[in-house]
Order: structure tokens, then sequence, then C-alpha cells
């Protein structure tokens, strides 16, 4: 059994693949899900798992060089986006770096996810509760 915090298979590998610069994409219930990225499906029930679950979970196997949020959130869903803020900042210093954070209006996000090598579907049925991570690296 992996000893580690993230148990979920296609999570991990997805993780385990990604080069520097790659993307993955963490969204909420209701983001549409291009064809070419794999769909990695969470979602069980409305909010479960939450968007942020996902994503602590994610960016605690990740090394995250930058994000990129729809611009929408810091009014549609302030809460939420300050929520990420703060885990990003922990992050941060956990991994020694600066995370750029870009905003971008949310119809680009949703052409932008197209490039990223999985998108995970979380139960969160909040507005804007979306996130493009970019891969760093570690040394």
């Amino acid at each position: 059994m992996k000893k580690g915090t993230l148990l979920n298979a296609e999570i991990s590998t997805v993780i385990a693949r990604l080069g520097h610069t790659d993307s993955l994409t963490i969204g909420d219930a209701g983001l549409p899900i291009p064809a070419g990225p794999q769909r990695i499906d969470l979602a069980v029930t409305h909010g479960i798992p939450s968007f942020l679950q996902v994503a602590q979970a994610v960016t605690h196997e990740m090394q995250v060089e930058s994000a990129i949020i729809a611009e929408e959130i810091r009014t549609h869903n302030a809460r939420l986006h300050n929520e990420l803020i703060a885990l990003l900042e922990v992050l941060q210093r956990q991994q020694g770096n600066d995370i750029t954070i870009a905003y971008v209006p949310h119809e680009q996000f949703k052409t932008l996810t197209q490039r990223s090598q999985a998108v995970i579907r979380s139960g969160e049925c909040t507005p804007y509760a979306n996130i493009i991570l970019t891969a760093g690296v570690t040394f």
C-alpha cells in the first residue's frame, strides 16, 4: 500500500507523470471537461469532496510553479478565493518557491483546460471553484 496522503491511483499516476510546465486542472462539479485531457471524476454528491479538499491533497504531492484562476472567483466566490490564496501561500512556504498566480476570464480558463494532462472533478457546487496548476521542479 502507498505510504502517503494521496491514495487515489489515477491522481497519483498523473502527478508522477507531470514534467516541468505540464498542467493539471482541479474543477468544480460544473466545469466542462474537454475531450483531450484525462477525466478523473471524484464527485460523489453536492460538496463531496470539496474543491479545497482535492486541492490540498493534490498540492501535497505536486510541486507547483504557477496557478491560473478565473478572475470571476474574486467577486462571485470571495470566501473560497481567500481560502485558495491562503492554501497557495502555505504551499509556497513549504516548497520554498514563489507561485505565480494569473487571473483570466472564465471563458479563457475553460479553453486553457484543454492543455491539462488531466482534469479532476470535485463535488464542489459553488461558482468558479477551479484552478489550473502548472508543475514545477523540485531541484
